[in-house]
């Protein structure tokens, strides 16, 4: 892959080129956007193309050359000069043997992986560059412990922190930053994507939407439904449940949807064995609880513009038989609740009583107002 491979981000890539061309690259970025719209291959793709040895340039645009021995080191995750950031980096610091994966990115993995790293001079190319995952995930201490190194890294230094919530990040932390912000990828790109790898037009469609147009997503739910987790037929399922069930039979549905997330999450850490089982477990939830989001979302569309473009056009009685019982008020309150769900799974509340919350505050919203 190269630059002009990433799909729909021409904005964001225009914008770095621009200060390429002028020589106004800072040496401090936020990457800022979505999950899963190419934050992160655009981060390591822009870092090919500053520790290249030959760059090619173009009409006005560069790209690494992919074949000089830097390129080589970064397709191979091998390059010296390139140090990627993430939390599960903690067991390989010096006091993080045997500890768990981290939900937060811990103070020591900032401190050894970039703090006491930055100094150093680049041992291949001319740059050095660390590029931080999930900087929404670093907590206060972690920040400050930063600070000094945003505000003056050495000039061959490159710093770019990647989140999905640029809120979560402290002013001090921003104001240091030179912002890039990526948007959406459109829903056609995504489809043609998932399409390409082997998935149904149908289930293309509604993966497509349900990622809020997010392809890196979207890719991951296919990869998924590609291993045999049966992700599609189990969300119509649910929906089928959701559409049903009675205030009385909310504890044993709420069941049925941890049941289905324990079916996911055992597949999906298999594909990724270097994620802890807790994230994988909070992303599953996080997809369940987006499901029911999803059918909230089509009971309000359906009042408006009617099932046209509708996440779950392919379940369209169920959706009309939610549209039954809740109004689109009712529903657009159901949808806030429901992203207090999300809340507290990040915050690591017991994914049971979430749950069990959820699908009792769901029913006993229809029972009060039949």
């Amino acid at each position: 892959m190269s630059l002009k491979d990433i799909f729909c981000q021409d904005k964001a890539i225009g914008l770095l080129q621009r200060a390429r061309s002028t020589d106004k690259l800072a040496n401090s970025y936020i990457f800022a956007g979505n999950d899963g719209i190419g934050k992160h291959k655009t981060a390591v793709e822009w870092a090919k193309l500053l520790l290249c040895k030959n760059p090619i340039e173009e009409n006005n645009f560069a790209d690494s050359c992919g074949q000089c021995s830097s390129c080589k080191m970064v397709e191979a995750n091998s390059h010296p000069d390139l140090q990627l950031v993430y939390k599960e980096l903690l067991e390989f610091t010096k006091k993080g043997k045997n500890k768990k994966n981290p939900v937060q990115m811990p103070i020591d993995v900032i401190r050894e992986f970039l703090v006491e790293k930055v100094s150093a001079k680049p041992t291949h190319s001319a740059k050095k560059i660390f590029i931080v995952n999930e900087a929404e995930k670093l907590n206060p201490s972690s920040q400050n412990c930063l600070l000094k190194v945003l505000e003056e890294p050495p000039a061959f230094c490159t710093i770019i922190l990647i989140t999905s919530r640029l809120d979560n990040l402290l002013p001090t932390t921003k104001s240091r930053c030179q912002i890039i912000r990526f948007g959406p990828v459109s829903e056609d790109k995504i489809i043609h994507k998932l399409t390409l790898l082997g998935l149904t037009a149908e289930k293309a469609t509604y993966f497509a939407r349900l990622s809020q147009a997010s392809i890196g997503q979207a890719c991951c739910w296919a990869t998924l439904e590609n291993e045999e987790t049966q992700l599609y037929q189990k969300k119509k399922e649910l929906i089928h449940l959701l559409a049903t069930y009675k205030y009385q039979d909310s504890l044993d549905v709420a069941g049925k949807f941890m049941a289905a997330g324990k079916q996911i999450s055992a597949i999906w850490s298999k594909l990724e064995p270097n994620t802890s089982k807790s994230d994988i477990n909070r992303r599953t939830s996080t997809f369940l609880i987006w499901i029911i989001i999803s059918a909230m979302h089509d009971v309000m569309k359906l009042e408006m513009t009617g099932l046209e473009g509708t996440i779950n056009s392919d379940q369209k009685q169920q959706i009309k038989a939610l549209k039954s019982r809740f109004t689109p008020d009712q529903a657009a309150e159901n949808i806030s609740q429901l992203y207090k769900s999300l809340k507290w799974l990040e915050a690591s509340v017991n994914e049971k009583l979430i749950f069990e919350q959820m699908l009792l505050n769901l029913a006993d919203f229809d029972k009060m107002t039949v």
